[in-house]
């Protein structure tokens, strides 16, 4: 039946596309914690306050 075989992994491409998922971890990890430490910073000085919530 077409579709239902098992693919054949070659080594070179499972080892490609887990380093591409092991960097699309690093970048998400490490733009998160950037996010954390300068985007309060950066939201009050481009906005002003602490919330940046008009009242």
């Amino acid at each position: 039946m077409a579709g239902l075989e098992v693919p054949t992994w070659d080594p070179q491409t499972a080892m490609l596309i887990g380093a591409i998922l092991f960097e699309a971890i690093i970048l998400y990890v490490g733009y998160g914690g950037l996010e954390k430490l300068v985007g309060p910073r950066l939201m009050e000085l481009l906005v002003g306050g602490e919330s940046g919530v008009s009242q």
